[in-house]
Protein backbone atom coordinates (compact mmCIF):
# COMPACT_ATOMS: atom_id res chain seq x y z
CA UNK A 1 0.00 0.00 0.00
CA UNK A 2 1.34 3.42 -0.74
CA UNK A 3 1.90 6.12 1.79
CA UNK A 4 -0.96 8.90 1.79
CA UNK A 5 -0.03 12.28 2.76
CA UNK A 6 -4.57 13.41 3.07
CA UNK A 7 -6.68 12.06 4.69
CA UNK A 8 -10.76 13.18 4.90
CA UNK A 9 -13.01 13.39 7.17
CA UNK A 10 -14.52 10.03 8.07
CA UNK A 11 -18.25 10.09 10.29
CA UNK A 12 -17.33 5.80 10.55
CA UNK A 13 -21.18 4.92 10.43
CA UNK A 14 -22.59 7.42 7.73
CA UNK A 15 -25.85 6.54 6.49
CA UNK A 16 -29.25 7.95 6.94
CA UNK A 17 -29.97 8.36 10.03
CA UNK A 18 -26.88 10.11 10.84
CA UNK A 19 -27.92 12.92 8.84
CA UNK A 20 -30.78 15.63 9.99
CA UNK A 21 -31.76 18.20 7.71
CA UNK A 22 -31.82 21.66 9.65
CA UNK A 23 -34.74 24.63 9.19
CA UNK A 24 -32.62 26.07 6.18
CA UNK A 25 -32.62 22.83 4.32
CA UNK A 26 -29.08 21.77 5.29
CA UNK A 27 -27.64 18.28 6.14
CA UNK A 28 -26.47 18.40 9.99
CA UNK A 29 -24.12 15.00 10.79
CA UNK A 30 -25.37 13.69 14.52
CA UNK A 31 -23.61 10.57 16.83
CA UNK A 32 -20.44 11.96 15.76
CA UNK A 33 -18.39 10.04 18.44
CA UNK A 34 -16.33 8.29 15.90
CA UNK A 35 -15.31 11.52 14.00
CA UNK A 36 -11.86 11.61 12.67
CA UNK A 37 -9.49 12.03 10.24
CA UNK A 38 -8.61 9.03 8.10
CA UNK A 39 -8.72 7.10 4.81
CA UNK A 40 -11.90 7.84 3.26
CA UNK A 41 -11.71 4.23 1.33
CA UNK A 42 -12.57 3.32 5.56
CA UNK A 43 -15.82 5.13 5.19
CA UNK A 44 -16.48 3.83 1.63
CA UNK A 45 -16.31 0.21 2.52
CA UNK A 46 -19.31 1.02 5.61
CA UNK A 47 -21.31 2.63 2.92
CA UNK A 48 -20.63 -0.10 0.80
CA UNK A 49 -22.05 -3.17 3.64
CA UNK A 50 -24.53 -0.66 4.58
CA UNK A 51 -26.27 0.46 1.25
CA UNK A 52 -25.30 -3.00 -1.00
CA UNK A 53 -27.15 -2.75 -4.55
CA UNK A 54 -27.65 0.89 -3.98
CA UNK A 55 -23.76 2.47 -3.14
CA UNK A 56 -22.88 2.81 -6.85
CA UNK A 57 -24.61 5.88 -6.13
CA UNK A 58 -22.38 6.77 -3.22
CA UNK A 59 -18.80 6.29 -4.86
CA UNK A 60 -16.34 8.30 -6.00
CA UNK A 61 -13.84 7.87 -8.53
CA UNK A 62 -10.03 7.73 -7.29
CA UNK A 63 -10.52 5.01 -4.32
CA UNK A 64 -7.57 3.19 -3.49
CA UNK A 65 -8.39 -0.74 -4.63
CA UNK A 66 -5.39 -2.19 -2.06
CA UNK A 67 -7.30 0.51 1.41
CA UNK A 68 -10.46 -0.83 0.24
CA UNK A 69 -9.60 -4.56 0.39
CA UNK A 70 -7.92 -4.17 3.69
CA UNK A 71 -10.88 -2.04 5.20
CA UNK A 72 -13.43 -4.33 4.12
CA UNK A 73 -11.45 -7.71 5.36
CA UNK A 74 -11.43 -5.74 9.06
CA UNK A 75 -14.91 -4.04 8.59
CA UNK A 76 -15.82 -8.22 8.13
CA UNK A 77 -13.38 -9.00 11.24
CA UNK A 78 -14.93 -6.19 13.13
CA UNK A 79 -18.37 -8.08 12.31
CA UNK A 80 -17.42 -11.59 13.53
CA UNK A 81 -15.55 -10.01 17.09
CA UNK A 82 -18.47 -7.69 18.23
CA UNK A 83 -21.58 -9.86 17.91
CA UNK A 84 -19.35 -12.69 19.71
CA UNK A 85 -18.51 -10.64 22.28
CA UNK A 86 -22.42 -10.55 22.96
CA UNK A 87 -22.41 -13.86 22.87
CA UNK A 88 -20.53 -14.69 26.01
CA UNK A 89 -22.90 -12.51 27.64
CA UNK A 90 -26.42 -12.98 28.67
CA UNK A 91 -27.22 -11.01 25.18
CA UNK A 92 -31.41 -12.31 24.46
CA UNK A 93 -31.17 -12.73 20.42
CA UNK A 94 -28.25 -15.12 20.45
CA UNK A 95 -29.46 -16.49 17.25
CA UNK A 96 -29.52 -13.45 15.02
CA UNK A 97 -26.00 -12.67 16.15
CA UNK A 98 -24.77 -16.05 15.76
CA UNK A 99 -25.97 -15.72 12.17
CA UNK A 100 -23.99 -12.38 11.86
CA UNK A 101 -20.96 -13.72 12.84
CA UNK A 102 -21.16 -16.74 10.70
CA UNK A 103 -21.96 -14.35 7.91
CA UNK A 104 -19.19 -11.93 8.32
CA UNK A 105 -16.76 -15.44 9.18
CA UNK A 106 -17.87 -16.98 5.80
CA UNK A 107 -17.26 -12.97 3.85
CA UNK A 108 -14.24 -12.66 5.63
CA UNK A 109 -12.91 -15.85 4.40
CA UNK A 110 -14.02 -15.47 0.73
CA UNK A 111 -11.87 -12.12 1.02
CA UNK A 112 -8.51 -14.13 2.10
CA UNK A 113 -9.08 -16.56 -0.88
CA UNK A 114 -9.56 -13.69 -3.93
Amino acid sequence: MAPRTQHGLIHGELGPDHVLVDASGHPVLIDIEGLMFFDVEWEHVFLRLRFGDRYPALSRPGLDPARLDLYMLAMRLSLVAGPLRLLDGDFPHRTVMREIAEHNAKEALALLVQ
